[in-house]
């Protein structure tokens, strides 16, 4: 199963990855760009008063690859 892990850094300078499962797995990056935008944009995210999705950072699939031994 692939994921995306979306980077973002916090208000406070800090590193913030969101990953999401079930997702396209052809997405360019500007539609990622553009989603990650609209989620620092929507503020909804936040530690106390910290912002923790402020500015993306990058993006990437990540996919986990199981090997059965027995």
């Amino acid at each position: 199963m692939k994921r995306l892990q979306l980077k973002f850094k916090t208000a406070d300078g800090h590193s913030k990855n969101l990953v999401l499962s079930y997702i396209k797995t052809d997405l360019d990056p500007e539609t990622v760009k553009k989603a990650m935008n609209k989620i620092s944009a929507s503020k909804l995210f936040k530690k106390g008063a910290i912002q923790l999705y402020q500015e993306s950072t990058g993006a990437k699939y990540i996919e986990r690859v199981e090997n059965k031994v027995f």
